[in-house]
């Protein structure tokens, strides 16, 4: 399983979910352009030492990670996690080898993301209510998709603050 932020905004969202990724041993795309520099104090201080320990890549644009699916460097099926999805993601049937992929905290992702995608789940949640925090949305979803799969990490479980 992946995570795979497209343009993110939030250099405190994308530390927190590095830092996730990390503990769970999962690889992170990051599609840019940022709305931050990957050497933010803001992203290292959410992501505290864990950012070293984090297996991301930078892709450069949309294209470059639409290349690097079809030439399988980032293989599997990808999941968009949309509040225009239809399906919600408690519903839907991971895979281990699925890609989650969450929009920019500002414009969500574009018209031409959604028409690429394999699947688009959404977060239940109140009508009047825009949108989750992009990291808890992550969190979520992902938890639901490594329960589903049987995918968790074996160990001892640690809880930090």
């Amino acid at each position: 399983m992946r995570i795979c932020l497209f343009e993110p905004d939030i250099p405190q969202n994308t530390g927190t979910i590095l830092r996730m990724a990390a503990c769970f041993g999962l690889p992170v795309d990051i599609i840019e352009p940022c709305g931050f520099l990957l050497t933010s104090a803001a992203l290292k201080r959410a992501g505290m030492d864990y950012i070293d320990k984090a297996d991301y890549i930078r892709h450069a644009d949309w294209r470059g990670f639409v290349a690097a699916r079809q030439d399988g460097s980032v293989p599997g099926r990808l999941v968009l996690l949309t509040t225009k999805g239809a399906e919600p993601y408690c519903d839907f049937e991971f895979r281990a080898d699925d890609i989650l992929m969450l929009g920019s905290e500002s414009k969500g992702v574009p018209d031409q993301v959604h028409d690429y995608v394999d699947a688009r789940v959404v977060i239940p949640m109140q009508p009047e209510m825009r949108s989750l925090n992009v990291a808890m949305a992550t969190a979520m979803t992902l938890g639901e998709a490594l329960r589903q799969t049987n995918s968790f990490p074996t160990g001892n479980v640690q809880v930090t603050e």
